[in-house]
């Protein structure tokens, strides 16, 4: 597959780098690369991605676009996220093709968690 024109990386803003790398590490066992003390990359996510020193945060409610993992035990993801400072905003659902709930990272992103 081509990797012309698709998603090759994604900026989230970080109020705090050192909490951002601390929980999607032990959260979701994401690899961190410093660039200075605004900007680090992420690998192991999915996509290659980096956080930036801003303080904003992006939420659905401000008309963010959401960033949505995969979980294979969605009760487990959701118990690191709250072990490790995140904060559920939308408790478990269910949609068409599965379940998902929505969580706030410790920066205040909103991001979401589905299963099937």
């Amino acid at each position: 597959m081509s990797a012309h024109h698709k998603i090759n990386y994604l900026e989230i803003p970080s109020q705090n780098l050192k909490k951002t790398r601390k929980f999607f590490g032990e959260v979701f066992g994401w690899s961190f690369t410093d660039y200075g003390p605004d900007y680090c990359c992420f690998t192991n996510g999915g996509i290659y991605g980096g956080f930036f020193k801003s303080d904003l945060n992006v939420t659905t409610k401000k008309g963010s676009v959401l960033i949505v993992l995969y979980s294979s035990d969605l009760e487990a993801s959701q118990a690191k996220v709250e072990k490790h400072g995140g904060r559920i905003i939308k408790p478990v659902f269910s949609f068409p093709g599965g379940r998902r709930f929505h969580f706030c990272d410790p920066n205040g992103n909103e991001y979401a968690i589905w299963s099937e």
